[in-house]
């Protein structure tokens, strides 16, 4: 059965040239009326609803804020056809600014008050008719001051035989969180954005964002970090580390088999001829035997200088004897 399409195709062909000729050009007068068509309806104006983050400003202080909703809202916002197209193609909702000054002497804010204020937000062309809901509530309690240490997030990728080679300097160290007490409690450290370098070979200096709080009561001080990341040469040395045993006053005699962990580390050439065995401590834990009764157990390697990178362990289980 032939489809549709090689019928039609047939049929165009059937057609003489003048034909063919009077078809293409209704063809052509057919796309531009719906050319012409699409630009007249994308101009005019419509109504259409959109998902709105808020991001709270001037907030009182010396209080601590808890939303008792949502920090997304929905917005009716009256704009153009093009407007309504991208605001269907955008991935995440958009910031609106919410004023919470009105915060000292009252516990709800209401957006109806606020849309000057919110329209300003947005271009001449497109302004916003309602929120839903209207009005946001909050609880407040005292707010309190926690310092946490920076954690940095990176994703560096180096040159061959390159690779960071020192301690990686974070300046502040620390930095200050403010918000509720029940909610600083929870944070042990903060996240900086993450620092992606490719194809590094030199020292990386960099000044780093904190990651955004993802709540609107909880604010960090600063808001970046400076960075300073040692790179340099490496190579790889072979270290062979006596084995102790730990929890062993029960037992005489321990014997480890084998006694010694073979490591393979990443060291920059400059400190190649300094590392030796003494730097690094590798144990075997017998309170692990008591609990568990394994037939074998994990080598864990409980000291190794800073400027070292350990890539290999063999082997990562051993067996022992005991003798009481």
């Amino acid at each position: 059965m032939l489809s549709v399409f090689t019928l039609f195709k047939m049929a165009v062909f059937n057609l003489s040239k003048k034909q063919q000729k009077k078809l293409s050009l209704f063809a052509v007068c057919l796309l531009v009326s719906f050319l012409v068509w699409s630009l007249f309806a994308l101009s005019n104006q419509y109504l259409y609803n959109v998902s709105a983050s808020l991001k709270y400003v001037n907030i009182p202080p010396k209080r601590a804020f808890h939303p008792l909703q949502s920090d997304t809202v929905s917005m009716q916002v009256r704009g153009t056809g093009w407007q309504v197209l991208f605001s269907n193609l955008r991935l995440k909702p958009q910031d609106i600014e919410v004023d919470l000054s009105g915060l000292k002497t009252r516990d709800w804010v209401v957006f109806s008050n606020q849309m000057g204020y919110i329209n300003r937000q947005f271009s001449d062309n497109q302004s916003i008719v309602s929120i839903s809901p209207d009005t946001l509530f909050f609880n407040f309690s005292k707010q309190d001051v926690k310092k946490v240490t920076v954690n940095l997030s990176q994703d560096l990728h180096f040159k061959k035989q390159y690779d960071i080679i020192g301690e990686i300097i974070v300046e502040p160290k620390f930095v200050t969180v403010t918000g509720p007490l029940e909610d600083l409690v929870l944070i042990d450290g903060w996240a900086t954005d993450t620092l992606r370098r490719d194809n590094v070979s030199n020292d990386i200096v960099a000044k780093v964002a904190l990651q955004r709080s993802q709540k609107a009561n909880i604010n960090v001080h600063p808001s970046t970090v400076d960075i300073r990341v040692p790179v340099g040469e490496v190579t790889e040395k072979v270290i062979e580390v006596p084995i102790k045993a730990e929890n062993r006053k029960s037992f005489r005699t321990v014997k480890i088999l084998p006694e010694k962990v073979k490591l393979t580390v990443i060291v920059s050439l400059a400190k190649y001829e300094t590392i030796n065995k003494d730097m690094f401590e590798a144990v075997i834990n017998l309170d692990d035997w008591r609990s568990n009764h394994v037939q074998n157990l994990p080598v864990i390697i409980t000291k190794s200088p800073d400027f070292v990178k350990i890539v290999k362990s063999e082997p990562q289980n051993v067996d022992f004897l005991l003798w009481k």
